[in-house]
């Protein structure tokens, strides 16, 4: 317990992926919650951030995964232009074995002492009737189904907006923003995988997919048989003529092993935290891979969820996702201005804001 619990404080208090505010651990015997809730900034309001509910490995891991989680939250709602800072929680556990009502309700409870500083929604493995519960007991919950005044699913913004950052990935590389022609690798069809895949056989794309999910996959090839199928994400990263790679998935995607035998030569997928440590996104560019920064390009499902808190308007937020195909292309210049990969650059334009945001709350 010792090791963890220095590599937890490692993290939180002397490395660079550290900086949190506050880190909560929640435990209720009763219902047999445990969960960790992550507050990496407050700077530009509110934390805001999903909750994942996974069977994790161990609670080191389960730790690790809220605090880069939660980071990655505070630059994605600082570019997404939202007056929310990043926050993140995790439950621990299979939620086909261990979610129940009165689960989600301790958790809740926990979430509602924060009093405020921490607002939640869906994440992978909770969905929106959870919200619809935890709401029960914490008035500071998103993500919740119409018939309980939320928003509903907000995968389908998500895709969106991975749609808009493939287009400006294809404009900055191609020259067009079109991705009719272009062979596109979906690495995991589930909650927002399979709306993306809509979007690029809409778009006249040639689909290629992967999910561990039989379920999942059948879905899309039952919709749209002429999607292409492969065993698995190993097969995927190495298809001949890949233009662009979206994991969508878990994080870690881009790692010492992928990158070196990726085919595609554009990454842009909605999956959180892809990068499995710094210095894979120089790899990527010294491969000549461009990159769209994961929580730019996925922030549509955050920019849907912040708006129920004032009253939800789909065609607002699809304006909103929208723009970001503009705020990508603006990374992409600053990248080249600076001469550094769009991920650095992403940071340094995210950054600015929250610094922003603090010296304006002194």
């Amino acid at each position: 317990m010792t090791d963890v619990t220095d590599g937890v404080l490692h993290t939180l208090f002397r490395s660079d992926q550290g900086g949190h505010e506050q880190v909560v651990l929640c435990q209720d015997r009763a219902s047999g919650l445990k969960a960790v809730i992550a507050l990496h900034s407050t700077a530009l309001g509110p934390a805001l951030g999903g909750t994942r509910f996974y069977p994790y490995a161990s609670e080191e891991a389960a730790v690790a995964d809220a605090l880069n989680l939660s980071r990655g939250m505070s630059y994605k709602n600082a570019l997404a232009g939202l007056e929310h800072g990043g926050g993140k929680a995790v439950i621990i556990g299979d939620p086909e074995q261990i979610k129940t009502e009165e689960l989600l309700l301790a958790y809740g409870r926990f979430v509602a002492s924060l009093g405020g500083r921490y607002v939640t929604a869906c994440d992978v493995g909770t969905y929106v009737a959870d919200m619809d519960v935890v709401a029960r007991e914490n008035r500071w919950t998103t993500g919740r189904s119409p018939e309980h005044g939320g928003a509903g699913d907000s995968s389908v913004l998500t895709a969106f907006g991975v749609y808009q950052g493939m287009r400006a990935s294809a404009q900055q590389l191609w020259g067009d923003p079109a991705l009719r022609g272009r062979k596109i690798g979906v690495a995991g069809v589930g909650k927002v995988g399979h709306h993306l895949v809509e979007h690029l056989v809409t778009d006249g794309a040639e689909v290629v997919v992967t999910d561990v999910r039989e379920e999942s996959v059948r879905r899309v090839t039952d919709r749209f048989p002429q999607v292409t199928v492969v065993a698995d994400t190993d097969a995927l990263i190495r298809t001949p003529g890949l233009d662009i790679y979206a994991p969508c998935a878990l994080g870690g995607a881009l790692n010492d092993e992928t990158v070196p035998v990726l085919t595609a030569t554009v990454v842009c997928g909605a999956a959180n935290n892809q990068l499995a440590h710094p210095g894979v996104e120089k790899d990527l560019a010294d491969r000549g891979i461009l990159y769209a920064p994961d929580y730019v390009v996925n922030a549509g499902g955050v920019i849907q969820v912040a708006d129920e808190l004032r009253g939800f308007d789909f065609d607002r937020c699809k304006v909103q996702a929208a723009r970001i195909f503009d705020t990508t292309l603006a990374i992409f210049a600053r990248a080249n201005e600076d001469g550094i990969p769009p991920a650095a650059a992403a940071d340094r334009i995210a950054e600015q804001r929250m610094a922003e945001g603090r010296a304006a709350r002194r």
